[in-house]
């Protein structure tokens, strides 16, 4: 398996995934995006433009060599993200709610397809568990442990307006603002 880093898998890519992962990123919204900060609307319809949104999301989430992705990530204001549940298994979930969380907590590294560039420690809990419809309008419940369950969580926040930014420590927020801001180029 290859190693994940935050959100986004670390691996070798042949020339055409990096073109395919470019043209990915290019349709995901990126920090400082207004829609990244805004909460989003439950889904109320499971219709056929709900899974199309959920097919296309999955394909761009493996075109960006990502582990996750919300709808608010690529514009849309509604309660819906698609995550990896295991290695080989991607589902859609809409108007998720984590119903359980372990006591147990880890601070590990984040990434996140919306702030390229940026990995920064966040305090999650272990394993919890997530409930909510899946693209077909069907009651789902996940019992997730790590990395799925870190997933399940960033992708939650997303939905609710919050990035690893807001998550992360005074000292490593700094950091990643400065690296963020437009460089002024002499030359």
């Amino acid at each position: 398996m290859p190693e994940i880093e935050g959100q986004i898998k670390e691996e070798e890519l042949d020339p055409e995934q990096q073109a395919r992962r470019r043209m990915a990123l290019a349709q995901i919204r990126q920090y400082p995006d207004a829609a990244l900060k805004m909460a989003a609307r439950p889904v109320e319809d499971f219709d056929d433009d709900l899974r199309k949104l959920a097919d296309r999301m999955k394909e761009l989430m493996v075109d960006a060599n990502g582990i996750g992705l919300a709808a608010t990530q690529v514009g849309v204001l509604q309660r819906l993200f698609v995550f990896q549940i295991s290695e080989d298994e991607t589902v859609a979930l809409a108007n998720p709610e984590i119903v359980e969380r372990s006591e147990d907590t880890t601070v590990e590294d984040e990434g996140c397809l919306s702030i390229q560039g940026v990995v920064l420690p966040v305090e999650r809990p272990t394993t919890i568990a997530i409930q909510g419809r899946d693209e077909h309008g069907a009651e789902v419940r996940y019992e997730l442990e790590e990395p799925y369950s870190r997933v399940a969580q960033h992708e939650t926040d997303h939905l609710d307006g919050v990035l690893i930014l807001d998550r992360t420590t005074p000292e490593a927020k700094r950091e990643a603002l400065a690296s963020l801001r437009p460089r002024i180029v002499l030359g």
